[in-house]
């Protein structure tokens, strides 16, 4: 009996080792593609061009790519068509009535989303695969002829993104966490060494004081224990279940709560403003990049990175997202109408209608203050950045990212060892049951 019980428990530590086994082989794989280069380009020249703008637009999408773009790697455009595609079709799903309807049919809609989704990453990989060809192509570092370098290069992007949506897939089905957040992640956490070496760089150069590259760091750290805080922070509604029989069992009222976080969009809209801000900006930049008066390079050239407008639209965004990604995974009537039938209630709150005005009104309240505190975190080593004159790009948004992805994946693999815990015990008196007969 003993050692039937011990090896159900091997059995189940094996899976979750299977899984995080799985998911660092993707993520090595994603960190092999990141080194592999597209064909026709001087890598030489190539790295002296992303040195001249690597603060710019060039180096926010270096970062999310991992890395991938200043080696013009096939993950260069990485994730963010997806990403792009997902923002499009969740936005469509709530205005056109046939998403809408398509929304409502359970796991059969959600699989015609979910493709039509994936149609819009085929397109919008092309027009940004294309943008960047014909951005490394406008710098004369190119080395071979224009149409097999153009038709190279959008095969190469377009194949590299799609790989990257399906390995995200497949770490969420067979990994551990939400596969695309850990893509970008560990895309973001590449650069932290090379980061620290720049920075190590500058001291030794006198380009950079001791005293504020320790400020950087202790910023940082700072910065990292406010966004714990805050994504630790709990609203707890009292929730009362009233006496109810249960069969022949009657059971007594219960009190309880229910927990709503501060955060409840956590990185999806960060991710979505930057993804909304930098598909426009980046291709106004290389299709503007030839002609210095064009309107094209003008507009670019305020979108760029510590501009005032980008600075406004990227927190208008935010909140925007934050609004909008919350209305969608939360619904105060359903939850309502949930509480009702279940024979639960707010107490002081009448069930149905009023619960559901009340629920909404805290939530649209948590909401609120959540979008102020993600943009905030965002905002500060933007304004940072500017005030000490930082030569490389530093990112609220990779900060809350790593931060957020980090605690998520720690809470999956939590939950998922007290689910194989409490499966243990249930099949315990069972096996107990089957050795007595």
């Amino acid at each position: 009996m003993a050692n039937q019980q011990s090896l159900s428990g091997l059995t189940k530590l094996g899976d979750l080792r299977k899984r995080l086994l799985f998911l660092l082989g993707a993520l090595i794989v994603f960190r092999i593609g990141a080194h592999i280069p597209v064909p026709g380009v001087d890598a030489i020249a190539l790295a002296k061009l992303y040195e001249s703008a690597s603060s710019g637009i060039l180096g926010i999408l270096n970062i999310f790519s991992g890395g991938s773009l200043e080696r013009f790697s096939i993950f260069a455009i990485g994730i963010m068509p997806y990403i792009s595609a997902s923002i499009i079709v969740q936005l469509a799903s709530e205005i056109l009535p046939s998403l809408k309807a398509l929304k409502k049919e359970g796991e059969a809609g959600r699989k015609i989303i979910t493709k039509y989704t994936r149609y819009g990453t085929v397109l919008l990989a092309i027009l940004q695969s294309f943008g960047v060809a014909t951005f490394v192509y406008q710098q004369n570092i190119v080395v071979v002829a224009q149409l097999e370098f153009y038709i190279s290069t959008v095969v190469c992007l377009v194949t590299g993104t799609m790989f990257l949506m399906w390995l995200g897939e497949q770490m969420t089905e067979r990994g551990v966490g939400n596969g695309i957040s850990l893509i970008i992640t560990a895309g973001i956490a590449a650069g932290i060494p090379s980061g620290i070496a720049q920075l190590l760089t500058l001291i030794s150069q006198g380009s950079m004081s001791m005293l504020t590259a320790i400020s950087i760091v202790l910023g940082a750290l700072l910065l990292v224990y406010v966004v714990v805080y805050f994504e630790s922070a709990q609203r707890k509604i009292p929730i009362h279940y009233a006496k109810r029989q249960l069969g022949h069992r009657v059971v007594h009222g219960q009190n309880t709560h229910m927990p709503f976080k501060l955060n409840m969009a956590g990185v999806i809209p960060p991710i979505f403003a930057s993804s909304i801000i930098l598909f426009p900006s980046t291709l106004l930049s290389w299709f503007g990049s030839g002609d210095i008066d064009s309107w094209l390079h003008k507009v670019s050239g305020l979108l760029q990175h510590g501009q005032p407008i980008y600075i406004l639209l990227f927190a208008t965004s935010i909140i925007f997202f934050c609004y909008f990604y919350t209305a969608l995974v939360f619904s105060p009537k359903e939850m309502a109408e949930n509480l009702k039938k279940s024979g639960a209630f707010v107490p002081g709150i009448r069930p149905g209608g009023q619960t559901s005005r009340y629920l909404e009104k805290v939530v649209l309240r948590l909401t609120f203050f959540g979008a102020l505190y993600i943009t905030i975190i965002c905002l500060i080593p933007e304004f940072l950045t500017t005030a000490l004159n930082v030569p490389f790009y530093l990112g609220g948004t990779s900060l809350l990212i790593i931060v957020v992805v980090t605690m998520d994946f720690s809470t999956q693999i939590a939950s998922y060892r007290m689910t194989q815990q409490y499966e243990h015990l249930i099949k315990q008196p069972d096996m107990k049951s089957l050795s007595r007969k």
